[in-house]
């Protein structure tokens, strides 16, 4: 099985609506040969008809959809040359693993021998090989949604779609699983569109994250640009649930501002900004809470033990912080009297 060459995806101009409803008023977007990208937004936000759009299980209203060079806008699921690993795995349950995985390449004309072997071939490559004879009732959530990659992949697609693959997984097997596929991927180099509303999931398996709101592009970018320098507040609350204060840019030197919290200073990269009124964004661990008072005083109105860190909702004069702090051995009880720093690390101006 070989991936060597993976095609790249490109949407050009392209609008979808259901009736009187615009779910994508205008879409271009490429995606890089080997490259995994996530869509991700909230619900509604157009991200998996662009999905779907690109399987050819919905057509855009106007534009053009390019994979590896060629214009199949108009080209029925069948002759997309993709392959799609489904939210509910889809798979037949009085069939084998095996005859699971080799059923796409026998309804593709196959005969029933080599596509057994390449069955094999890829649960071998995601680590099922004593499996092949079991049914999927006999399997994990975590198995099972291997087995789903494994019948995609055997394809040799250009481009492997995952929609909310792991959605039905426990919170611990998604980690696993979603390390597995974004090692899977690195490995044999496939390009990937993968769909999810989790935020760390994107995080975790990308290697460009595309925030989608309203249908449109609200930033692309690695994952650690849309966390560290998020383009607007909504990403920047989208992205790892940042608190978005206001702040003053006192000044501005060598690529770094300083900024007024309050009657706290604090430098932070300078980005775009310009001295006068601004948005901060702090991140929930970039808030330290000391008891007593401070430069920025402070108020425990809830307080949640979570094991190896505490999480703080906390009243100020700027508003009300959402903090998580790791020291979970001496925590702060509600109604107590804090006050509020910041870490140098963790605060972006939002331009």
């Amino acid at each position: 099985m070989s991936f060597s060459q993976r095609g790249a995806v490109a949407f050009r101009g392209i609008r979808k609506a259901f009736g009187a409803f615009v779910a994508i008023p205008d879409l271009n977007l490429t995606i890089a040969p080997g490259e995994l990208v996530t869509l991700l937004g909230p619900s509604g936000c157009g991200k998996t008809t662009t999905l779907r759009m690109l399987a050819g299980l919905e057509a855009p209203t106007e534009g053009q959809i390019l994979i590896g060079g060629e214009d199949v806008t108009r080209l029925p699921a069948n002759r997309r040359d993709v392959s799609m690993v489904f939210q509910s795995y889809a798979l037949f349950p009085h069939m084998s693993v095996a005859q699971n995985v080799a059923y796409g390449l026998e309804a593709g004309g196959m005969k029933s021998r080599p596509a057994r072997a390449a069955a094999r071939e890829g649960l071998d490559l995601v680590g099922l090989s004593g499996m092949a004879d079991r049914l999927p009732s006999e399997l994990s959530g975590g198995q099972q949604q291997r087995v789903a990659v494994a019948r995609a992949l055997v394809l040799e697609p250009q481009v492997l779609l995952l929609d909310e693959p792991l959605s039905n997984l426990d919170a611990r097997l998604r980690r696993r699983v979603r390390t597995e596929i974004r090692e899977l991927q690195q490995r044999l180099g496939f390009t990937a569109v993968y769909v999810t509303h989790d935020q760390e999931e994107a995080l975790a398996v990308s290697d460009r994250i595309v925030v989608m709101l309203e249908g449109q592009v609200a930033q692309a970018g690695p994952p650690r640009e849309l966390y560290e320098a998020p383009a607007s507040e909504f990403i920047a609350d989208f992205i790892g649930e940042a608190n978005v204060i206001d702040c003053e840019v006192t000044q501005v030197s060598d690529g770094t501002a300083t900024v007024a919290i309050g009657a706290v200073q604090q430098t932070v990269p300078a980005r775009e900004a310009v001295p006068g009124p601004a948005k901060l964004a702090v991140r929930a661990n970039a808030i330290r809470l000391r008891p007593g008072r401070g430069e920025l005083p402070g108020r425990v109105l809830s307080a949640a033990y979570l094991g190896d860190h505490m999480e703080y909702e906390v009243e100020t004069d700027l508003g009300r912080f959402f903090a998580i702090v790791a020291e979970s051995d001496t925590p702060m009880p509600q109604g107590s009297d804090i006050a509020v720093e910041f870490r140098s690390r963790g605060l972006a101006l939002i331009t």
